[in-house]
């Protein structure tokens, strides 16, 4: 070495001492060694390829910049790409554009026009840029207000940019969810207040530091992947407080007993309360605490509910979702979102039993999520499903044939009531329940009366309101029925005509059946003299008065249904001889 480069370094190492013992002594101890040697390399590199008096100084100039950031113990890896220069990787992350000078130093780097893509540099967090970040609304359902540091509360609104110091709470039946700088989600449930402690956001390195302080009510956290080293997420309550790393987990505080819990659903969380030890909750467990004691030990989150049953199209209203209660718990959370995102939650409840019930919802498709609460209120993991609501136009109300009646005659009349929505019907008739055979199938009715042929049987049919634009409903539920011929009247035998019965016989129906007799005066049956319903194929009648008669019948079946009247059959019924042999009495002898 020459005396000019040995006179140099010989400076370098005093600059750099000093540099350490001003700013960070114990950082300098370990790594001064290979700092100096870095330095000696470098400038002897450089003082082979030039000696001169300038060359000199623009290695000196390097030496007395400032090391502050040098000092640093955190830092983040920068990866090279091409084209990069360490001008322009300044520029965009360090707080000084000037540091580049320091990452020369601190990443060994001969040339700062020319980098490595695929290499990595290190940057020091102290030297990155920071500024204050923001939470975006996302979605809002109900009432949601907003109080600024200072500021008196006010309604929140959908696109709203919140800053730090911002008090969020949600009333009744209300939710919101909010979207950090670095794609973290956050999800507030009906009756919940927080408050952003803290958001900064350290350029475009990625990472931010986010504190969120939750003082009653629950929240649905996904945390995005977090880039060491100085990225940090963080819930604090009075009870406990909950740090993370790129995870998915659920908070809830009691702000009347401060009791709270924490659910992992994905990832790790390490759990602080009193005393300060911490305790880590991994993925599928969750954990307890109470203010002023420490957590207690995470336990298993109940099972993912079996969704499996649940139909993927649903036409009715109310929402019905009937479930497998494979947890056990006896109790459950049921959500219904938008999508899978799960950033918009429509509907919100806690079941007891495994099914959930809500009265309306418009139509679309949706994202229902279930878990099981254990006895400790501790909420398990999520089972999820899609499903297609399709309730509208909703179908008509049948008046006839309804389940399980029965149709007479060779054709069937439908009949259903008129909807308010529906500017015309559809109507399928089969002879089978899956209606894989139709028999009729008629769309554009706007009568409210179909008449379809059918042969005696077991028949089933449906009807859907249609809307305006052809937009179909769903088709109601299937009726099935029986359709039967008309019951014949029966045929009957000439009358016998005793002095003091009528006697009538007939041909009888079906088992069960019953027949209806008439005698009257005249034709037209407007003086009737005998109506009675006989069983069996014979009955006896007391003898009428002399005179002209009309008699006719009709069967009755089992269900009760008549057929109509056969034709009428004329009948006369002659005097009494009886008279005759009294006027013969006087003519017998007495002793005869």
């Amino acid at each position: 070495m020459s005396k000019e480069a040995g006179l140099c370094a010989q400076s370098a190492r005093w600059l750099i001492r000093t540099s350490c013992g001003i700013v960070n002594k114990s950082y300098c101890g370990p790594r001064f060694t290979w700092i100096v040697a870095l330095i000696n390399d470098f400038m002897q590199a450089s003082l082979r390829r030039a000696s001169s008096s300038s060359r000199l100084l623009q290695l000196f100039l390097l030496l007395m910049l400032p090391l502050p950031a040098v000092a640093s113990r955190a830092e983040w890896l920068y990866g090279v790409k091409a084209g990069d220069t360490l001008v322009g990787i300044a520029a965009d992350y360090l707080t000084n554009p000037n540091g580049w000078h320091t990452l020369q130093v601190l990443n060994q780097v001969p040339n700062p026009k020319r980098l490595k893509p695929g290499s990595k540099l290190r940057l020091p967090v102290a030297m990155l840029k920071r500024e204050a970040g923001v939470a975006e609304v996302i979605y809002l359902q109900g009432k949601v207000t907003r109080t600024p540091r200072n500021g008196t509360s006010q309604s929140l609104s959908v696109d709203a940019r919140l800053q730090v110091g911002d008090a969020i709470e949600t009333a009744n039946d209300s939710n919101v969810s909010l979207r950090f700088m670095d794609g973290s989600r956050l999800l507030l449930t009906p009756n919940t207040r927080i408050t952003l402690a803290e958001m900064v956001l350290y350029g475009k390195t990625g990472m931010a530091q986010t504190l969120i302080e939750l003082h009653r009510g629950s929240i649905d956290t996904r945390v995005a992947k977090q880039v060491k080293p100085a990225a940090r997420y963080e819930i604090r309550s009075r009870p406990i407080n909950l740090a993370v790393r790129g995870t998915d987990f659920r908070a809830y505080v009691d702000e009347t007993n401060q009791a709270s819990r924490g659910e992992v659903l994905e990832g790790v969380v390490q759990a602080r309360g009193a005393g300060g030890k911490m305790i880590a909750v991994k993925d599928g467990f969750g954990i307890l605490s109470v203010a002023g004691e420490p957590p207690r030990a995470p336990v298993a989150l109940p099972p993912v509910p079996d969704l499996s049953r649940l139909p993927d199209l649903i036409e009715r209203l109310p929402l019905r979702f009937a479930f497998s209660d494979t947890s056990g718990t006896g109790r459950y959370r049921a959500q219904v979102f938008t999508d899978r995102t799960f950033d918009r939650l429509l509907l919100d409840g806690v079941f007891d039993g495994s099914t959930a019930k809500w009265t309306d919802l418009p139509d679309g498709r949706y994202v229902l999520r279930v878990r099981g609460i254990d006895r400790n209120g501790l909420e398990g993991l999520n089972a999820d499903r899609e499903f297609v609501l399709k309730a509208r136009p909703e179908p008509p109300f049948i008046s006839a044939p309804l389940s399980g009646q029965k149709s007479y005659g060779p054709e069937s009349a439908l009949r259903w009531s008129a909807s308010a929505s529906a500017h015309s019907y559809h109507v399928q008739v089969s002879a089978t329940p899956d209606f894989s055979a139709l028999l009729a199938d008629v769309s554009g009715l706007v009568k409210t009366e179909y008449a379809v042929p059918l042969a005696p049987g077991q028949y089933y049919w449906r009807i859907a309101s249609i809307a305006a634009g052809d937009d179909r409903g769903p088709f109601s539920d299937v009726q099935g029925f029986t359709q039967r011929k008309i019951p014949e009247s029966p045929k009957m035998e000439a009358p016998q005509v005793s002095d003091e019965s009528l006697a009538f016989s007939w041909a009888a129906g079906e088992l069960g059946s019953q027949y209806q007799l008439q005698v009257a005066r005249d034709p037209e049956f407007s003086r009737i003299v005998q109506d009675k319903v006989l069983t069996g194929n014979r009955a006896q009648v007391e003898r009428p008065e002399p005179g002209t008669y009309y008699l006719r019948m009709k069967t009755i079946d089992a269900d009760g249904f008549a057929g109509p009247f056969g034709p009428a059959q004329k009948m006369d019924i002659p005097e009494s001889r009886w008279w005759m042999f009294l006027l013969l009495l006087p003519l017998i002898p007495l002793g005869l």
